[in-house]
């Protein structure tokens, strides 16, 4: 566990989470509570990870919230936990509120449109198995591929795509293990902030690991505590960094310890 930003005192957080009145734990799900697996569907959190967010879900001084680039209905069933935390999918564009509704929001015409052009090249080139299908985005995925077939998919992508962002207004991404197209408008900062303005004055947290989570690094201002987790350190703007699972397991235990 390293502190990033040295404005940051830990004991003092952690202090100030215990005499809150409310607080909001966000979290990423692939690389942050779950390893990176080849076969998606089975990217399970680690080991202690459900017991701990089990409990967190108990406390009523504290939103946990997960915040992530996939469905939603895939993460409900990864999850597996006694009671569902309120769940942000697909970058911001559906959600699960804390009573269980599902919302999905919509969506221009245009960047529809755009979308079925993508997925149209993408049945053309052969890479449907690669293809991950979500409102508002499409994402290709090659974290088990060779460098030269990783090379050679991102290139084809990066060539074509451009065309199609510029027609209808889409947004290339790329994140760790492949490449995206999005919908603008929103992404894991506006929920950030949309989150911040519901609970006004509080102590919030986000945990991730990914490119896409810069954006909610950066959403949570001065007050917030950003979090990165990997088990290298890169270049980010989080204020903390934690390896994953040990010092994320640790972390997880004193924020409920301290509700």
């Amino acid at each position: 566990m390293e502190v990033l930003n040295p404005e940051i005192d830990l004991d003092k957080y952690f202090k100030n989470l215990y005499n809150a009145e409310k607080s909001a734990l966000l979290l990423d799900y692939d690389g942050t509570l779950a390893p990176f697996k080849v076969e998606r569907d089975k990217a399970y959190p680690y080991p202690g990870i459900t017991r701990i967010l089990d409990d967190l879900l108990k406390s009523d001084k504290c939103r946990v919230v997960i915040i992530s680039g996939r469905r939603v209905k895939d993460l409900i069933l990864l999850l597996n936990l006694k009671k569902m935390p309120e769940i942000w999918g697909s970058h911001g564009w559906e959600r699960l509120t804390p009573d269980n509704r599902y919302e999905v929001f919509e969506i221009n015409e245009r960047f529809i449109q755009g979308l079925a052009r993508v997925d149209n090249w993408v049945t053309k080139e052969g890479l449907q198995e690669r293809c991950e299908k979500k409102p508002a985005c499409l994402a290709l995925h090659w974290r088990d591929l060779e460098p030269a077939d990783v090379k050679n998919i991102r290139d084809k992508a990066l060539r074509h795509w451009p065309a199609i962002c510029s027609d209808s207004g889409l947004k290339i991404h790329e994140f760790n293990g492949g490449v995206e197209l999005r919908a603008p408008g929103r992404d894991k900062g506006f929920v950030v902030k949309k989150i911040i303005s519901e609970i006004g004055n509080s102590i919030v947290s986000y945990i991730g690991d990914d490119i896409t989570d810069e954006d909610a690094f950066r959403a949570l201002g001065a007050d917030g505590l950003g979090v990165f987790v990997s088990e290298k350190l890169r270049p980010t703007v989080a204020d903390l960094w934690l390896k994953p699972p040990e010092e994320l397991l640790d972390f997880l235990k004193m924020w409920a310890t301290s509700l």
